[in-house]
């Protein structure tokens, strides 16, 4: 199936009020191209620089979420631009989008990645290590970011009932913070393998690429 199909057929599955983030990672624009032209606004990219790239070839209503790591050094490429950052995982990385945000008279929305997942070579905070960023002072005089909700990614395993247990865990620690601050709008969890048990789980936003684009060549 081609690029459009496999949209069109993701979407209708997907319910209302879950906005598809399309993984573009390693595609060419022509691929991102047939997803724009089949109505995905929204893309993913794991590289700042693959992004930048690819913004400056890609229609100005393109909506594009930085949905990897992030190297503080190369806040500065995406700061323009970026609609999302997904993947915050310490106040050093807030206050480098803050002072990038500012020099581009931007304010930049932002999620906490929480580590849900057993593997180490996951990233994210604990939910006392959040909560204390949050209520901390040199957080509150960052005026250029937003924190609009969570990021989380679950074990990568075949066991369901683990995985259920992982975004549980990250939708309970969301409605905490919910309750304290009302802008947490956002629960991204949920990527091609695992997003059907994400939506059962609360999610609202789900990262999907294979499915769409088909495998990734990393060559």
């Amino acid at each position: 199936m081609t690029i459009s199909e496999n949209l069109k057929n993701f979407k209708k599955a997907l319910p209302k009020d879950v906005t598809l983030v399309a993984v573009s990672k390693t595609k060419p624009v022509s691929d991102l191209m047939e997803a724009y032209h089949a109505g995905q606004r929204v893309f993913g990219e794991n590289k700042i620089q693959e992004m930048e790239a690819k913004w400056q070839k890609m229609p100005e209503d393109v909506e594009w979420h930085m949905i990897g790591h992030v190297q503080r050094n190369k806040v500065k490429y995406m700061a323009p631009f970026v609609s999302l950052i997904h993947a915050v995982d310490s106040l050093k990385l807030l206050k480098e989008i803050n002072k990038e945000a500012l020099k581009n008279n931007r304010t930049i929305n932002c999620l906490l990645q929480i580590k849900i997942a057993e593997e180490e070579s996951k990233f994210g905070m604990d939910e006392a290590d959040a909560a204390s960023l949050l209520a901390s002072e040199a957080f509150k005089k960052l005026q250029n970011i937003k924190i609009v909700g969570l990021m989380g990614m679950a074990t990568f395993t075949d066991d369901e009932r683990q995985i259920s247990e992982e975004f549980q865990k990250l939708k309970d620690v969301f409605e905490k913070f919910k309750i304290q601050d009302p802008r947490f709008k956002i629960l991204s969890m949920g990527m091609s393998g695992d997003y059907k048990i994400a939506i059962e789980h609360g999610s609202n936003m789900v990262r999907v690429g294979s499915a769409i684009f088909g495998e990734r060549n990393y060559e």
